[in-house]
């Protein structure tokens, strides 16, 4: 599998990609100027550069995408935790609490979705 990740700029530019496609590459050009002060080739850099990692695709002028901003980052969430607590989710969630404590309504949240993958 091609290395899919992206940098903060990236990013953004993915998202407003997920937002409006299909979109003509001519559109993403005057959005890569508006957002981000590109020039053509700038837009068209980037845009290639995600292509290339199986992110998008651009067929005749119109980009559409290879994988759902909810896929993508559900991978990149996936990738963190296998390389980060060996694949533990139980780890992963004791470092995030550590510092950061859930509120009633995210530990609900989390409660119902583990009793639904209990299912």
């Amino acid at each position: 599998m091609k290395e899919m990740k992206m940098g903060v700029i990236e990013s953004r530019f993915a998202d407003l990609i997920w937002q409006r496609e299909p979109i003509a590459t001519s559109e993403l050009i005057k959005i890569g100027e508006k957002e981000f002060c590109w020039k053509r080739t700038t837009t068209y850099t980037v845009l290639k550069r995600l292509s290339e990692r199986g992110i998008f695709q651009n067929i005749n002028g119109t980009v559409i995408s290879l994988i759902s901003r909810k896929e993508f980052y559900s991978l990149q969430s996936e990738k963190f935790v296998e390389e980060t607590f060996q694949g533990s989710l139980p780890a992963f969630l004791a470092a995030f609490t550590e510092r950061k404590k859930l509120t009633a309504q995210e530990v609900e949240e989390i409660r119902r979705m583990i009793d639904s993958y209990e299912k």
